[in-house]
């Protein structure tokens, strides 16, 4: 069995699970300065309260199949984008101590608020800006000579468009979790975020294929585009269910899912223009990769982790299923 490959398969997963599972309740601090009320952000809060730290957990997971299993590519991320990764975990330590203070505060609540806001926000934007700087390519150790490389005109739009995509997926969440006014909002502000990210989509996919040849030479070489097809498809498909999912009387599970399954054809579609690469134009996941003694002497704990991981977290999920009422309390 390739070790590398099934360890790429495996930060691939976890990254996945990240960005959908974390992804919504950043996307709920996003969407905060849409919802005034006092109660309605009560509501909103108390609809991750459960969930919002296990969901973190894929981030350290991932981290740790990074480090240990492509140590290269960890050490030349950790290098070329230190000060965003040191700004998006400062943003995610305001929006958990957020989370802490809120409830128990009164007269400081705005401030929390605000901090539940601008850490989400901060955190989402971080990402997105990680994961432009990483399709476009970033030259070693620009972050050790204080050059700012990872910043560009790409990385900051897909920072935006994280940003959008994380907050449809919140909105998509509300309808799940919610009733009354706060599901109406939601689904009237979701159906104006799915107009976006389709949008955003086509204009991310058009710039990558024209900013890089390996990626615009895998897509159309051959018959490459015909068996490729069915992801913008799929993708499109979703995004035209969810807008009608999202009337005046949305469906209250489907958009969520649909939500999911556009993420997964983003995903699949950046796999394919990226692979083999871990670092485009520089590493691939062979060449990054940890020897295989030392990949197998790992197997073992992921083995024995990742299903309790997994199982913990649909367990949550399914404990605190079903909508948030307004005469829960407490955090």
């Amino acid at each position: 069995m390739d070790l590398a490959l099934f360890y790429y398969l495996l930060l691939g997963f976890a990254v996945l699970m990240y960005v959908v599972l974390d992804g919504f309740d950043l996307g709920l601090g996003i969407l905060y300065p849409w919802f005034k009320g006092e109660g309605e952000r009560d509501h909103m809060m108390r609809s991750i309260s459960h969930v919002w730290d296990g969901n973190e957990t894929w981030l350290v997971f991932g981290g740790v199949v990074l480090f240990a299993g492509f140590p290269a590519a960890y050490s030349e991320l950790l290098a070329t984008m230190y000060t965003p990764l040191i700004i998006m975990l400062i943003g995610l330590i305001f929006r958990g101590v957020a989370f802490e203070y809120r409830f128990k505060s009164h007269r400081s609540k705005p401030w929390w608020d605000l901090s539940f806001f601008l850490g989400s926000t901060v955190a989402a934007f971080c990402q997105g800006l990680i994961l432009g700087a990483v399709v476009q390519g970033v030259d070693a150790g620009a972050g050790a000579t204080g050059a700012l490389d990872w910043l560009s005109a790409f990385s900051v739009f897909t920072g935006f468009a994280v940003m959008v995509a994380y907050a449809l997926l919140a909105c998509c969440y509300l309808v799940l979790k919610s009733r009354g006014a706060i599901m109406a909002r939601a689904a009237h502000l979701g159906r104006q975020l799915v107009v976006a990210i389709m949008v955003i989509l086509a204009i991310v996919s058009l710039w990558t294929l024209m900013d890089n040849a390996e990626v615009r030479a895998r897509w159309f070489d051959g018959l490459n585009f015909l068996l490729l097809l069915p992801l913008p498809l799929l993708s499109a498909l979703f995004g035209w269910l969810l807008y009608k999912d999202l009337d005046g009387k949305p469906h209250e599970t489907r958009p969520f899912w649909l939500a999911v399954g556009l993420f997964i054809m983003g995903f699949i579609g950046l796999v394919v223009g990226l692979f083999p690469y871990l670092i485009p134009h520089r590493l691939t996941l062979w060449q990054a990769s940890a020897p295989d003694s030392s990949l197998l002497f790992l197997l073992p704990g992921i083995l024995i982790f990742l299903p309790l991981i997994c199982a913990y977290t649909l367990w949550g999920y399914r404990i605190f299923a079903g909508k948030v009422e307004d005469f829960e309390e407490g955090y």
